[in-house]
């Protein structure tokens, strides 16, 4: 009997599965539940306030859409994480864990390309920023992203103020009628903080200057060479942003592996009990 026992026939009444990590999963997993569904809702209740036009305009580059894409996705994933910690289900928590190893190899595949095509990436983006610029009008929350990029890095447009032309309303072709015709936005504008208020016309005009005459006013950088300043002057702090994505996924995928493997061996357990349950020399 002793070296039946010590070959895995253990007690029947002992339990593989550790309350700690099971619950610890459950609670880390409905932390981002939540998340999730505040993600979801802000981006709802943002993409329906806007006008019907609106509604159909840009879905590439709406914050909105990609605020649910991400919440929806984090959902889902949470959710299988959740019900399967919680019912011990070896299914979902697999699927919770090969999603989360996706993810992060995912995020680590495109940090390498991003790095080792730093070329493409920056076109990429410049695209980006340039299908940005030409629907600037037309999505309210991509506006206020826009503009607050321009304020916070200190730039105008994607390469230079002149991207401006782009636009249908501050281009500066006959046909546009639009009182910002050959302007740039307000966001690009040189305004000291001790202005109580801000001049919102201050870019009028300005795409008829040239560089040194606009320079007077407003920023004439383009956003981009601004933002890669930014990102080789802050490495150590995207380096921490990183490592802050990349922790919580490895801790799901650790915490659902161990899950997984002491569920397996109480099956086993069960399964050998069931199988011995009349052995007169267990």
């Amino acid at each position: 009997m002793a070296n039946r026992r010590s070959r895995g026939a253990p007690n029947g009444d002992f339990s593989y599965v550790s309350r700690v990590v099971k619950y610890t999963l459950f609670l880390f997993n409905m932390i981002f539940w939540v998340i999730a569904l505040v993600m979801v809702a802000i981006g709802v209740y943002a993409r329906v306030s806007k006008h019907a036009e609106t509604a159909m305009a840009c879905l590439a580059v709406d914050p909105a859409m990609l605020l649910m894409a991400v919440g929806v996705l984090m959902f889902l994933i949470t959710f299988c994480g959740c019900v399967g910690s919680l019912r011990e289900n070896i299914c979902l928590l697999q699927i919770f864990c090969v999603f989360l190893i996706l993810i992060f190899l995912l995020q680590l595949a495109a940090g390498i390309l991003g790095f080792i095509f730093s070329d493409k990436a920056r076109a990429k983006v410049t695209e980006l920023i340039t299908d940005a610029v030409i629907h600037y009008r037309d999505d309210l929350d991509l506006q206020n992203l826009i503009d607050y990029g321009q304020r916070e890095f200190g730039c105008c447009g994607g390469t230079a103020f002149t991207d401006w032309q782009h636009n249908m309303y501050f281009n500066c072709t006959p046909e546009n009628l639009s009182r910002e015709r050959c302007s740039v936005p307000y966001s690009c504008c040189l305004i000291s903080k001790d202005e109580a208020v801000i001049n919102t016309m201050c870019g009028s005009g300005l795409q008829l200057q040239n560089f040194l005459e606009a320079a007077e006013v407003i920023h004439t950088n383009g956003c981009i060479d601004k933002l890669v300043d930014w990102i080789h002057s802050n490495l150590f702090l995207l380096g921490g942003v990183a490592l802050g994505l990349a922790v919580p996924q490895l801790v799901g995928i650790m915490l659902s592996q161990i899950l997984i493997n002491q569920i397996r061996e109480q099956i086993d357990l069960q399964n050998y009990n069931h199988r011995h349950q009349s052995d007169p020399w267990r």
